[in-house]
């Protein structure tokens, strides 16, 4: 795994017109389900960072190419998800992630849509969760929209440490670098309060409704029988 981490690195420091693309790609890998755990694209976006902060690599594109293979990874996920329902996990390749798939169903119906954002950002169920969500058959609209934003939030932090390190060393500000630190931080956190807030309405909503549907069934409407005249 090493090797094949300094070689990407060695690539994509060589040819930076395709730097974009092959980040993205594995990106992407990292996302699919059972597949992520075999691809260092962690480490690589890491290493883009601070070759983003150097001026090698084109911060925009860079960006971009990622996102694009984050959320495309986890929308394939879910669609599998969806599509098959509980008989996915019914496939081999699944059998030694019983404790982890059950961990995550749970983390699922506990944080609604935003364990999508949440999931992002925790390794051990971060390849499940998207699946998980298409087998519980969250909306696709609500599934995308918090696929997008924890997208990314999710490459900008994976890219903003090497960024800030290589910056601090060629003389920006340290200011500067806590600032953006910063920035990220706050979107993370108010966009996971945004999802939860939405959440939590809905799941009162829900209760409400239920409520009131019960209390409708209980009151038995009273008919009055009359005799029939012979």
């Amino acid at each position: 795994m090493d090797n094949l981490l300094q070689s990407v690195a060695a690539f994509v420091t060589e040819h930076q017109s395709w730097a974009g693309l092959i980040l993205g790609a594995l990106t992407f890998a990292e996302s699919l389900v059972l597949i992520g755990a075999f691809v260092p694209a962690t480490a690589l976006m890491l290493l883009a960072g601070t070759l983003i902060g150097g001026g090698v690599l084109d911060p925009f594109e860079v960006l971009a190419w990622c996102t694009i293979g984050a959320v495309l990874g986890d929308a394939v996920s879910y669609a599998l998800g969806r599509r098959l329902g509980p008989r996915v996990l019914r496939i081999p390749a699944f059998r030694d992630h019983r404790r982890t798939i059950a961990r995550t169903r749970l983390f699922n119906r506990r944080f609604g849509v935003a364990s999508i954002f949440i999931g992002r950002f925790f390794g051990p169920l971060r390849a499940f969760v998207p699946i998980m969500a298409g087998i519980l058959q969250m909306k696709w609209w609500t599934f995308q929209t918090a696929n997008l934003l924890s997208a990314v939030v999710w490459i900008a932090s994976l890219l903003a440490p090497g960024y800030l390190a290589a910056r601090s060393l060629s003389g920006v500000s340290l200011e500067l670098g806590l600032a953006i630190a910063a920035g990220v931080a706050l979107t993370v956190l108010g966009a996971f309060l945004g999802l939860r807030f939405a959440a939590s309405r809905r799941s009162i909503a829900a209760a409400k409704a239920k409520a009131a549907s019960a209390s409708a069934e209980s009151v038995a409407p009273i008919v009055e029988l009359k005799p029939k005249r012979a």
